[in-house]
Parts: structure tokens; sequence; C-alpha cells
């Protein structure tokens, strides 16, 4: 769900849309706690980037990887398990949509189709079992019909492909309701069709199975269009279903209200090992090597291993803290690039009573680019009125360029939150890069937004 939130124009005047500039204070000597603060956020990016977790991709055994240490990090922060049955995980299903079915077939004169390579069926197919003897240039009733997307493809000056797939499912009734017992098309054009199997279509099925075969296999195996041929199919569909592990940490203390303090761990590719590099000009060496300290995985670090090394090392710093005035959830989401599946989930069926839940945090790819004017973005501002005053407070804290939006409308994990009447704020880098001290930097700079929080009570949530 994309917020947008308009925020109320007396209370923004002051900062406007504007980029912030702080004073620099780079100059100033790195402190013991930051060197362990950077020492760390580099241990934890590099974990989380490495080959072996393959992208922390939900359901896989990257997944696992991932989720086991950010548990073992979670407790050794102070955090209590908050999971499922005391544990650390929550799980959640994560329907992937249809695929063909193991069942599925598709013959002509007893040789078999390769799936993908040679046929596939369209999603919206029918399901059933289907067989004849029709020829291509024939239309007869109680067999398959043939059907060549070239005159579609080329219709109206090339730009015939808009609709193709619904083209095809109204001319797939149509046939059926002349005898087609099946629908086969192919493109003998030369403007590709881009047909693909769409495992998340959920339309109305046509009447008919509708199958996909390429104009090799159909010059190969389907040749002479006026002689009749053996056809034999089968079409069947299963859902493809994955479970998801959030991972989700509780500071206790004993507080009225909570805040949920979260980051997405997966990412949505796999590994690419091209964006693996250590620090150093012109060093181009695989971050699987010795020597060189690591600026790991460029687009896997902020994507967001940035985020949850950054989240790992806030709830260290507020377990040590004097900060009580709320107790802190702290969730690790998986399927953040399956629709933000699970903070959905955990925004439905939180581990605590939601009618205490304060305000929401959300770490989304807070490694900041390196030549870029803008080096972080706050967005969710106007959520609630509260964020004015916190934000202002700690503004000359960070030394690089940052930009309040209040109308911020890039979904993720905050939306959840925010469509339940959750006063948001959510810190974005939108490029990446192998800067981590920057990185130490807006990390600091969020613990201060919680520290000014503490003292405000429960936020007012304002659309």
């Amino acid at each position: 769900m994309i917020f947008r939130i308009k925020f109320l124009s007396f209370l923004f005047v002051p900062l406007s849309l504007t980029t912030l500039t702080p004073t620099p204070a780079s100059a100033q000597k790195q402190k013991k706690t930051d060197k362990i603060l950077l020492a760390n956020l580099e241990t934890h990016i590099r974990y989380l980037s490495d080959e072996k977790l393959d992208g922390r991709k939900t359901g896989t055994a990257g997944e696992k990887g991932a989720s086991d240490y950010i548990a073992s990090e979670f407790s050794k922060a102070g955090l209590q398990p908050k999971g499922d049955n005391s544990g650390w995980l929550q799980a959640f299903d994560l329907d992937q949509g249809r695929e063909v079915g193991a069942d599925a077939f598709f013959i002509v004169n007893d040789h078999p189709f390769v799936l993908n390579k040679e046929y596939f069926p369209l999603a919206f197919s029918a399901v059933a079992t289907v067989s004849g003897s029709p020829a291509i240039a024939l239309q007869e009733s109680g067999v398959p019909w043939f059907l060549d997307l070239r005159d579609m493809l080329e219709s109206e000056g090339g730009n015939g492909r808009a609709d193709l797939s619904a083209s095809i499912r109204t001319r797939a009734g149509a046939f059926a309701k002349k005898g087609a017992t099946a629908l086969i098309v192919y493109n003998s054009s030369r403007t590709a069709d881009n047909l693909a199997f769409d495992p998340k279509d959920n339309g109305e099925a046509s009447p008919i199975p509708v199958i996909y075969i390429t104009l090799a296999a159909k010059k190969k195996y389907l040749r002479d269009e006026a002689a009749s041929v053996d056809i034999r199919l089968r079409t069947a569909f299963s859902h493809r279903k994955t479970t998801g592990h959030n991972v989700v940490g509780y500071l206790d203390n004993g507080a009225a209200s909570t805040v949920v303090i979260g980051a997405h761990y997966d990412y949505r590719g796999g590994v690419d090992s091209t964006h693996l590099r250590y620090k150093g000009p012109g060093n181009t060496t695989p971050a699987n090597s010795k020597g060189d300290s690591l600026a790991s995985s460029g687009v896997r670090a902020g994507d967001n291993a940035g985020g949850v090394a950054a989240m790992i090392e806030l709830a260290r710093m507020i377990a040590a803290s004097k900060l009580k005035n709320n107790n802190y959830l702290f969730v690790a989401f998986s399927g953040g690039e399956q629709g933000s599946a699970g903070s959905h989930f955990m925004a439905e069926h939180p581990p605590l009573d939601p009618q205490r839940l304060n305000y929401m945090l959300d770490l989304d790819r807070i490694v900041p680019p390196q030549d870029s004017s803008v080096g972080l973005i706050i967005g969710g501002y106007a959520s609630s009125p509260a964020w004015w005053g916190a934000c202002r407070e700690v503004q000359d804290k960070i030394d690089f360029p940052f930009h309040i939006d209040s109308s911020y409308s890039r979904t993720g994990d905050q939306s959840n939150f925010y469509s339940r009447s959750i006063p948001v704020l959510v810190f974005y880098a939108g490029a990446d890069n192998n800067d981590h001290t920057r990185q130490l930097e807006i990390l600091k700079y969020v613990f201060d937004i919680v520290k000014a929080a503490n003292t405000r009570g429960r936020l007012a949530f304002t659309k």
C-alpha cells in the first residue's frame, strides 16, 4: 500500500522540503565507542552479504543462515525472543502464485514437448485433459484449434502487444463457443510477443486450455499445416507457497507503550559478485579474498544488510541506555522484496497488544550514496506532529546533507504500520556505496531521534 502524507504547512515551513546541511563534525576525533560500532557494522554487513547466504531470499537456506545470525546478535544485545512459541522466529506463509503442475504435458505425434523450452500453458488456461487430431489450417468442432499471433501483433502499427494476453483470452472464449477444445498459439512474425507464464495471474480462467508453442517447435513438428496431427495435452497447476520468517526481539522496560524498529533482511536477487569489493582506490578484489577491509557488496549491503546491521547496533545502544519510557520491539522482516509480506504479517499479528504500539521506525537502505547531494531521506515526517520537534532537536548532529520528506510515497515495511494509524519514520538512502563511517553517523542520528521521542509520550498520528 502506497501512503502519501500531506504535512501541515504551519508545522513544516522552517524545514520545508529542502536539503539540510548541518555543521560538519567529521573533524572530531573518533571516539572509542564509535570505533566499536563501526567495527560491528562492518562485521554484520560482511556476514549478511556473504555469498553463502545467496541473497537471503525468503524461504531459502540463505534466509535461515541470516535469521540465525540476527537472532544470535539480538540475544547478545540483551533482547528477549518474541516470536512463535517463545522463540526468535515468527513464521508466515508467502503465496508465490501458480506454477505448472508436474503432471502437465503437451504431445504431438508421440513427441513430448519440453516445458518452458518448446511450450508452456498460459496462466489463465483451463485445467483439462484434451486429445484430438486437428490440422492447423482447419477449425473443426471437437478438436484443438491453432492461432497464429502474427496478425494481432502487426495490427495497429505494431502496437498489438499492448493487450495481447487479454486478446488471446477473448479469442479462446469465442473459439470454445464454436467447438474448439483447446487453443494452441504460436508467433510467426518478427515482432516479439513477450508472452510468458505469469504466476500472479489470478484472472478468470479460459473455458479451454491455452498452450503457447515456440516457432522453432512449430516448424519442426507442425510444418505441414494441412496435415492432421495427433495431439494430447494436459494442463495442470499448483500453488507455490514458501514459509518466511521474521526475527523478533523484545526489550521489555515495563512501559505502557512499545516502539517497533524494523528492517527487511531479504534481498530481491541472488549473489552478484560484481558488487563484492574491498575498500581502497581502484581495488577490485573479490569479497572472499583477504587483505583489505571489507566495504561489502554495494547493492546487497544497502538492500538491506546495512539496515539490519544498523538495527542490531541500535538494539544494543538502546538496551544499554536510560531510555525506559517505551518498550522496544526489534523486527528483521523477511519478504521485504515480496510485497513487504513479513511486515504485513507482523502488523496483522503483533506479539503484543497492537493498541500499545507507539510508533514505528523503518531502516531501509541506510548505506548512503557516495556521490550525491542528499545522503539520506527521512520519510513519513508528517505522520505525527511530534516528529517536528524530535527531528529538529537533533538535526545538527549529522555531518552530511539529508532530506526531510513529509509526503514520502515509497512503499515499504513502514506502510503496513502507517495504514494502521501508527506514526512512522523511514530512513532511506537510494544508492549504495562502501562508506560505513556515514552509516555510523546515520545510526547515531536515529538513536538521537529515539532519545528525543522518549520524552514525548504517546505520539499523535496524522494522516
